[in-house]
């Protein structure tokens, strides 16, 4: 599965730019980049758990590529024509292999995803909600008619474009890690 996409770069407004960047499956070789991004970018969110805080947490997310060693589970990579990742996000073909706390695993024709994170110099140019896009339509390619993430307080700012997405809030879904409030969201595909 591969998307081309273009962006202007509103981090760069000036120099009116166009960047192009695709959305793949990952690489075996990209694992590590992706891991040690995904790190930085959840140990930089104010009010999310450190890494001493959370280390079984942060180790996971060193470690994410290990989550497609399971056949449902694919790491979607968005990257620059430098080869540069901008951005990363774990989506789940089937829900038992989900990993959250609640009810998300019981879900039933269902996918999610888990663990969006885009670089920081790379925000505002849509890779999140690529990304996202991404993994709905692989949902819809595989049949499955409903979409179920996660988030927290700490990732409220990309609660409004997953709404605009058409995610809904869904209590049901909610659990607490370590203490850690987890809002569910869920997505009815037509």
């Amino acid at each position: 599965m591969c998307w081309d996409i273009y962006a202007l770069l509103t981090y760069q407004p000036e120099l009116k730019l166009m960047t192009k960047y695709t959305i793949t499956n990952a690489n075996l070789d990209e694992f590590k980049s992706i891991g040690d991004l995904m790190v930085r970018v959840y140990s930089a969110l104010e009010g999310f758990p450190k890494p001493e805080e959370q280390p079984t947490y942060y180790q996971m997310l060193r470690n994410v590529g290990s989550l497609t060693e399971t056949p449902s589970t694919e790491l979607f990579v968005a990257k620059d024509e430098q080869k540069e990742i901008l951005g990363a996000v774990v989506f789940f073909g089937d829900m038992k292999d989900y990993g959250s706390g609640g009810t998300a695993v019981q879900e039933k024709g269902a996918c999610g995803f888990r663990l969006l994170a885009v670089a920081p110099a790379a925000r505002g140019l849509g890779i999140g909600k690529a990304l996202s896009i991404a993994c709905i339509e692989r949902t819809k390619l595989l049949g499955k008619k409903t979409v179920v993430i996660h988030s927290t307080e700490a990732m409220k700012v990309a609660w409004g474009m997953y709404e605009r997405l058409g995610f809904k809030r869904e209590l049901d879904l909610d659990f607490t890690q370590q203490d850690l409030p987890v809002y569910g969201f869920r997505l009815k595909l037509n």
